[in-house]
C-alpha cells in the first residue's frame, strides 16, 4: 500500500496525464451545415471525435450584398428557423469543441470591395454571429468562437483587413479566433495575403481536388512537398491536413485509412506545425466512420 504522500503523487500524475492526452487528443476538425441527413450540431459535438467544427456557410457577403447564412437542410434562416442552433452551440462550446462560422465555400457570392467594405462586413459578423448584439442573429444568442475564411473564388483582395479588424475585436473580452482552409497549391490564391498577416490562429491546408500537391497511389511525395512549403511558408502554428472523409466526398485526394496511419501521418508528424486533421464533411465521416478510425493516430 502506498504511503499518502507516495499516493498523492501518483493521482496527481494520473490527472496530469489525463489532461494532457485530452488537450491533445481529438485533433480533428470537421464541416457541418451542407447536409440536412448529417445529424443535429449538437450530436456531432457528443461524438466525442471533433475540436473544431465549422458551421458551413456564410455564402453570401460583402460588395453591397446582404449576407446570407446557408445551412441547407438544417434549418431557414430567414425564418428565423436557426435560431434553435443556439443551445446546440452552447452544448458544443461546453465540450470544449469551438464553433466557428466559416465564410465562403465554393458556391456563393462572396467578395471585398474595398477597406471599408472589409469592415463593414466584420462589423455584421461581430455584431449578428460573435460577442456584439444585433436584434437579428441568425444562430440566437449564443457567441460563436470565431470565423474560418473558406475562400474559394472572387477576387483575393482585402481579405487581410477583414482578418485584422475580426481580430481586433478580441480586445473587447472573449478572443476571436481566426482559421483558413487555403487550396495545397502554395501560396493560396484567395487567403495567401490573410495568411501573411499571422493572425491565423489554424490553418486546414485543403489538399485534395488538387493533383499536384496530393496523395497519389502509395505516393506521398507531391502532398510532402507541398506540406514543408505551408509549414515553413506562414506564420501560423498549428496547420492541418485537409481531407475529404470518403472517396465521393471530393473529385480526388481521398486516403485509405491504412496509407494515412503508415505512410503520411508519420511524415508530417516530423513538423512541430502539425495541428491535425480536416475533414469535409460531417455528412461523409458518417458514411465511412473516417474519423473514428483515425482518431488514435492523430
Amino acid at each position: 500500500m502506498m504511503a499518502p504522500s507516495g499516493l498523492a503523487r501518483f493521482l496527481l500524475f494520473l490527472i496530469l496525464s489525463l489532461v494532457l492526452s485530452l488537450s491533445d487528443a481529438g485533433r480533428i476538425a470537421i464541416y457541418w451545415g451542407q447536409n440536412g441527413n448529417e445529424g443535429t450540431l449538437a450530436e456531432t459535438c457528443t461524438t466525442g471525435d471533433y475540436a473544431f467544427v465549422n458551421l458551413a456557410f456564410l455564402c453570401t457577403f460583402g460588395a453591397g450584398n446582404t449576407p446570407q447564412l446557408n445551412l441547407a437542410g438544417h434549418c431557414d434562416p430567414y425564418s428565423n428557423g436557426c435560431t434553435s442552433l443556439s443551445q446546440d452551440i452552447k452544448s458544443c462550446q461546453a465540450k470544449g469543441v469551438k464553433v466557428m462560422l466559416s465564410i465562403g465555400g465554393g458556391a456563393g457570392a462572396y467578395s471585398l470591395t474595398s477597406k471599408d467594405d472589409a469592415r463593414q462586413v466584420a462589423r455584421y459578423i461581430w455584431n449578428n454571429y460573435l460577442g456584439g448584439h444585433s436584434s437579428s442573429r441568425p444562430l440566437g444568442d449564443a457567441v460563436l468562437d470565431g470565423v474560418d475564411f473558406d475562400i474559394e473564388g472572387g477576387s483575393p483582395d482585402h481579405y487581410d483587413d477583414l482578418a485584422r479588424y475580426l481580430s481586433a475585436y478580441s480586445s473587447k473580452g472573449k478572443k476571436v479566433y481566426l482559421t483558413a482552409a487555403p487550396q495545397c497549391p502554395y501560396p493560396d490564391a484567395w487567403v495567401g495575403g490573410a495568411l501573411d498577416t499571422g493572425l491565423f490562429d489554424y490553418v486546414w491546408v485543403q489538399f485534395y481536388n488538387n493533383p499536384p500537391c496530393q496523395y497519389s497511389s502509395g505516393d506521398v511525395t507531391n502532398l510532402e512537398d507541398a506540406w514543408k512549403q505551408w509549414t515553413s511558408g506562414i506564420k501560423a502554428t498549428n496547420i492541418f491536413l485537409g481531407l475529404p472523409a470518403a472517396p465521393d466526398a471530393a473529385g480526388s485526394g481521398f486516403i485509405p485509412v491504412g496509407d494515412l496511419k503508415s505512410k503520411v501521418l508519420p511524415a508530417l508528424k516530423k513538423s512541430s506545425k502539425y495541428g491535425g486533421v480536416m475533414l469535409w464533411s460531417k455528412y461523409y465521416d458518417d458514411q465511412t466512420g473516417y474519423s473514428k478510425a483515425i482518431k488514435p493516430d492523430i
